[in-house]
């Protein structure tokens, strides 16, 4: 990064939740095979983990910060009254999901500085069924890479609100080559949002768009997830976060 590191710790907490969010003829609880449970796109059962390389690319002459993401499947907890599975960052986020006939979707988070868990008022899908070419959802999001250099306060994401970000599954069969390994037969995820940015201290504003591709592959769950958000002014500085696997374990 520039001289003064913005860890990713921080800065991609959120954003994570859409991306790590079903059941092909499962029910909520009727395997307890921890390589079962859940959807083969979305593995939920305990004891799975998932360590990912993290990289964000900044325009211009920036450097690229680097780190590494552990997740682990923690296992079947109720969560008000219902069970739920719980996944858990290294980061020190704790997230909540749950699997039926609509897809995989995210119930509730929990960060180390919060008491219980926070409740999401409609569910976050990860995936939405049915698994064809052409199915959309909406979740929210935030900008987590645009930024204002020159600001005291750099990150857009203290300045927005969170928006609406259009989801669609535009292919099935995808080969993904990660660090850890090539997989095949992959459901391709790619995310769209819009929102407007000032173009020069005029008052001027224009589009900025956001994009996010995603790619579930079977028995494995995410293994690439790749974010864009490209500025069309130099007041604001965009650029690339990608996640690709380094690791996962059964």
């Amino acid at each position: 990064m520039f001289t003064a590191k913005i860890s990713l710790k921080t800065a991609w907490r959120p954003a994570l939740v859409a991306a790590l969010g079903a059941s092909l003829g499962l029910s909520l609880g009727a395997c307890s095979n921890s390589a079962q449970v859940g959807d083969p796109l979305f593995p939920l059962g305990e004891g799975r983990s998932w360590t990912y390389k993290n990289i964000t690319k900044y325009d211009g002459p920036v450097d690229s910060v680097r780190e590494t993401q552990t997740i682990k499947a923690r296992g079947q907890e109720d969560i008000g009254g219902k069970p739920a599975w719980r996944r858990r960052s290294d980061t020190g986020v704790d997230y909540w999901l749950r699997f039926d006939d609509t897809g995989v979707y995210r119930i509730a988070t929990k960060t180390d500085v919060d008491r219980d868990p926070k409740i999401d008022p409609d569910p976050r899908f990860v995936l939405r069924k049915p698994y064809a070419v052409g199915t959309e959802w909406v979740n929210l999001t935030s900008p987590y890479i645009l930024e204002r250099p020159n600001e005291f306060s750099r990150k857009l994401s203290t300045v927005y609100k969170p928006f609406p970000m259009t989801y669609r599954i535009d292919a099935l069969d995808e080969t993904v080559e990660t660090s850890a390994g090539i997989f095949k037969g992959c459901l391709r995820v790619a995310g769209r949002a819009v929102i407007k940015s000032y173009v020069d201290s005029s008052g001027v504003w224009d589009d900025v768009p956001l994009t996010t591709t995603e790619w579930y592959c079977p028995d494995v769950g995410l293994v690439r997830l790749i974010r864009r958000e490209k500025s069309t002014t130099k007041l604001v500085r965009g650029g690339e976060f990608i996640m690709d696997l380094a690791a996962w374990t059964k």
